[in-house]
């Protein structure tokens, strides 16, 4: 349980580090465009951002697998 713990502590804090990371390196982003969901679409926001997100969510989904590589039976 507490391995469990340690890892969801690292992933938690190393997505928070990349998001302010994102935060600080996207002041200087120019082009802007809009994410086309469903029901409408997104404000107007950076490219860089879009793309970062889409990371670090990534990221956060990854985390939350649980493989069992070993092959015991």
């Amino acid at each position: 349980m507490i391995i469990f713990l340690k890892k969801l502590f690292f992933n938690a804090l190393f997505n928070i580090t990349l998001f302010l990371l994102l935060m600080i390196g996207i002041q200087n982003g120019n082009k802007s465009g809009k994410v086309n969901l469903i029901l409408g679409e997104t404000i107007k926001l950076p490219v860089g951002f879009i793309a970062g997100i889409g990371f670090i969510s990534g990221s956060i989904a990854g985390s939350l697998l649980n493989f069992n590589l070993n092959n015991k039976k």
